[in-house]
């Protein structure tokens, strides 16, 4: 199936990718930031069932730190086919009179910034002229890109803007090299990231305004995106699957 790398794959979505693509049969690289502890608990489940797995510590905001862990990949597993970028972070919920510029730019720093990275180095890897076999790439985006989190995280929101745009630009400039590239725009999931912005319990705060009446699962974001990797999706690029109840 090849080697594929998720970013922030500890935790949540990306925990849950990590799971369903080791059973799809990928090498499995999962990256992390801080908790050593749940990335290791994902690597032992893969392993478990026999799939073939790395954890990765990385701040994905940090070029050096980017390249040394595609170097590692392709030491390990050989270079990378597919790619999601999944690591995000978001700070306490906040209108804009509260919101710093140190604030700003560690949340563009890690969500853009560090998807142009990962982006940058796995289409080395994988394009076409420089020799490799083509891939795919997801990002993971928000619907709050659509929707702007206000009262929120207005920065959170334009971060994640921004990561479409990158998904809309970069799928046209690889798409002869070989490569797709699309994004995922969850929408209200249960996941432990509601309880950095300050509200553990903000989806079911908000379930019953969605059309579905409930939160969604990390599962049900992994499927998509485990779709678009494959080749099931293979004449797909440039588009973008929201996965948020119908908000």
């Amino acid at each position: 199936m090849g080697v594929v790398l998720v970013t922030g794959g500890s935790r949540g979505i990306g925990r849950a990718t990590s799971l369903l693509l080791a059973q799809s049969g990928y090498k499995v690289v999962v990256n992390y930031q801080r908790n050593k502890q749940a990335a290791d608990e994902v690597v032992n489940i893969i392993r478990e069932a026999g799939g073939e797995v790395l954890a990765i510590k990385a701040d994905i905001s940090d070029e050096l730190q980017v390249m040394a862990m595609f170097a590692e990949i392709d030491s390990a597993f050989g270079p990378v086919t597919a790619l999601v970028n999944n690591a995000g972070i978001l700070f306490q919920q906040s209108t804009i009179e509260e919101l710093t510029a140190e604030r700003i730019n560690r949340v563009l720093a890690t969500n853009v910034t560090g998807s142009f990275l990962c982006c940058r180095e796995a289409v080395k890897r994988m394009a076409l002229r420089h020799g490799g076999k083509g891939g795919a790439i997801v990002n993971v985006s928000s619907a709050a890109a659509r929707l702007g989190a206000p009262g929120e995280y207005v920065d959170y929101a334009a971060s994640k803007g921004a990561v479409d745009t990158l998904t809309t630009g970069l799928s046209v400039e690889v798409a002869a090299q070989g490569i797709r590239v699309n994004g995922v725009r969850p929408g209200f999931i249960y996941t432990d990231m509601h309880a950095d912005g300050g509200e553990a319990g903000r989806v079911d705060r908000v379930k019953e305004l969605l059309p579905m009446k409930r939160g969604g699962q990390p599962e049900e974001v992994a499927q998509a995106i485990a779709w678009l990797l494959s080749d099931k999706a293979s004449y797909v690029t440039g588009s973008f699957l929201d996965l948020a109840g119908g908000k």
